[in-house]
């Protein structure tokens, strides 16, 4: 399967640079505009959350981001269509959109993804839905050449890799801590060690995320990873100081990361 992601981590692996991901949920705020300014403030990837009532995985900040998103009207079909806007003056940026089953699931596997094929999306991340379970949503993604991105996290042993990572493409997230988005981060030199076994197991990028929110502490995660994904502050930053706050935050967040390895 090849899209944008393929290529933009390819890019990456090319000048021997992390990749930055930002997080943004759809809907909250002016989030159109955000979308939009994502990749001149340094995003290689944009994860775009889609908003629902019970985010199980997610903490403190993006559960309140999507209640804001839901009670001021946004759905799938307005995510899907943020997405589509954006890919009018955007052809080469990946998006990822990240969430849970049950919308997904409402609207059809299959029209799912046809809608987000027709909306440019590269990938899915779909938290609730277990490898043993996702095979007709698998199915319907590949029609589209549409990743589907799974998670593992520090409790996954050898065995569940293995599972995890078959049939997963685009690339791997690692959750680089127990627990829900936001919520502390994980020893840089175990990160690293699960970011070389996660790299073994499944011959993909893997983009390390939750709990990061500093520009050295990314920097640090940069030096071994595929990439970094910051998800809560960036939210925080948009609820705090709108786009223009969020924008000088991924600016701050993925210059370090760049730099890195230099």
């Amino acid at each position: 399967m090849t899209n944008r992601l393929n290529t933009r981590f390819a890019e990456l692996s090319a000048y021997n640079r992390a990749g930055f991901v930002a997080y943004m949920m759809a809907g909250d705020g002016d989030s159109q505009a955000l979308l939009n300014a994502l990749p001149a403030a340094g995003a290689d990837v944009i994860e775009l959350g889609m908003p629902f009532t019970d985010p199980m995985a997610d903490g403190p900040a993006i559960q309140a981001s999507a209640l804001r998103a839901l009670e001021a009207g946004m759905t799938l079909k307005g995510t899907l269509a943020q997405a589509a806007e954006f890919r009018k003056t955007d052809k080469d940026t990946p998006i990822v959109l990240m969430g849970y089953a049950n919308p997904i699931h409402h609207m059809g596997w299959e029209a799912f993804a046809k809608a987000a094929a027709k909306a440019g999306v590269d990938g899915l991340i779909c938290v609730d839905v277990p490898p043993e379970e996702d095979d007709e949503l698998r199915a319907a993604l590949g029609k589209y050449s549409i990743a589907l991105i799974r998670l593992a996290t520090p409790t996954t042993d050898d065995k569940r890799l293995a599972t995890v990572v078959a049939n997963t493409s685009g690339f791997v997230y690692y959750v680089s801590t127990t627990g829900v988005t936001g919520a502390g981060s994980g020893a840089v030199t175990e990160v690293g060690e699960a970011v070389a076994r996660v790299q073994r197991a499944s011959g993909l990028p893997v983009a390390v995320g939750f709990g990061v929110k500093e520009p050295d502490q990314a920097a640090a995660i940069a030096r071994t990873a595929d990439a970094v994904v910051v998800g809560s502050a960036i939210v925080d930053a948009m609820h705090s100081g709108g786009v223009a706050g969020a924008q000088e935050l991924v600016k701050r967040l993925s210059s370090a990361v760049h730099a890195a390895r230099r």
